[in-house]
């Protein structure tokens, strides 16, 4: 049994703790001891009952915690020393570890975190490292998250939507270190699918694995990025693209159409073209419309201007881009791409400048300042 299929018991030996009356904070830590006491037991062969053992373990586990604990004496009247017979019972409750993983009382990061650690079972070292943070520094975010469950107990966990969204933080993280959050998500998105009967899950789903599909060509070899019109779709994964097309597909026929459904349809229809030119930017910009009933945002906005600028022209893309109230990230490098479009290299450069200088990270830094340093090369040409 490798890695993830152990990963995959967490959810379910979790929630036979937390059912029998253990408190999450410390049945997490105890379903945590139990894991790494299966690295080294099955080293050579997995029991018959992987789950089965995972509980007894961790059941135990758990005692021992409770036990050296200064409410010893009243934990020890309310539990008995094994677990009750028929160990494990064949209700699957990670939809409820989902929901208390979002409780409204955690912040997006702590809930990131824990819902990683209890549903996901990574360890604390590996959350720490896919976040580039320090392992003692993740270890605090994740005890004050199950302090906070633990108190708030089961009532008022969060809801479906508050899953969602926490899900598609953990996907947009991406890849660092040596888990593969985008991967990841996937993976735990794929169980919620399969426990909850709702479209919007499933167009979740399908737009992860549609963006997740593009993902060998984002990047050049020293880490630049690759604009969508200058990416090779020849390494486009079809497989992944045909699942995720499916399923938005399926998704959208339900007629219950949700913000994430629509993003489905938009990424759908760019990995449906074998060719940029092939695009069909004036659907896309139909379903942008059709997100916007959903998700009012500034970013859905500034990426309705960019496609609006590709079906009508950079001059109709620049009227859009006005119509956007406020400061927001990356507004300078699609007005600047806008303006090269429509012939205003001088202008065009100036905005590629600044977009770097205001850039989110290094490789989008790097990226503008190259556009810019094209742009000044073609001005002193002239």
């Amino acid at each position: 049994m490798d890695g993830i299929e152990l990963r995959e018991l967490v959810p379910r030996v979790l929630s036979v703790l937390v059912r029998r009356g253990a408190d999450f904070a410390t049945a997490e830590d105890a379903v945590q001891e139990a894991l790494i006491k299966a690295l080294s037991a099955w080293e050579r062969e997995a029991p018959a009952d992987p789950t089965g053992w995972l509980v007894t373990v961790a059941w135990r586990s758990f005692l021992d915690m409770t036990r050296s604990a200064t409410a010893r004496r009243d934990r020890e009247v309310r539990f008995d020393a094994e677990p009750p017979a028929g160990a494990v019972p064949s209700v699957d409750d990670t939809l409820g570890l989902y929901f208390l993983c979002a409780h409204p009382d955690l912040s997006s990061s702590s809930a990131v975190a824990l819902t990683l650690r209890a549903v996901g079972g990574l360890t604390t070292r590996q959350i720490a490292q896919a976040y580039l943070v320090p392992e003692a520094t993740m270890a605090q975010r994740i005890s004050r998250a199950k302090r906070t469950v633990s108190e708030a107990g089961v009532e008022g966990p969060g809801d479906v939507r508050t899953v969602m969204r926490i899900l598609y933080l953990v996907f947009n993280e991406g890849y660092s270190g040596d888990i593969d959050l985008a991967a990841e998500a996937i993976r735990l998105t794929r169980q919620l699918a399969a426990t909850l009967d709702d479209p919007e899950v499933q167009g979740l789903l399908a737009l992860m694995l549609l963006h997740h599909a593009r993902r060998r060509s984002r990047t050049r070899a020293d880490g630049s990025i690759v604009p969508l019109a200058e990416q090779d779709r020849d390494q486009w994964d079809t497989e992944l693209i045909a699942e995720g097309i499916d399923i938005a597909q399926a998704a959208l026929a339900r007629d219950q159409l949700g913000q994430y459904q629509a993003q489905a349809a938009i990424a759908a229809l760019h990995a449906d073209a074998t060719r940029v030119e092939e695009t069909d930017w004036v659907q896309i910009v139909e379903w942008y419309d059709e997100l916007l009933r959903f998700a009012d945002t500034p970013i859905v906005r500034l990426n309705r201007a960019v496609a609006v600028g590709e079906a009508d022209g950079a001059p109709a893309g620049l009227a859009a881009l006005t119509e956007i109230d406020g400061d927001v990230l990356r507004r300078d490098a699609v007005a600047a791409y806008l303006h090269e479009r429509n012939g205003d290299l001088e202008l065009a450069a100036r905005l590629y400048a600044v977009a770097a200088r205001n850039a989110p990270n290094l490789a989008e830094r790097d990226h503008q300042t190259r556009q810019a340093a094209r742009l000044n090369e073609l001005l002193q040409r002239r």
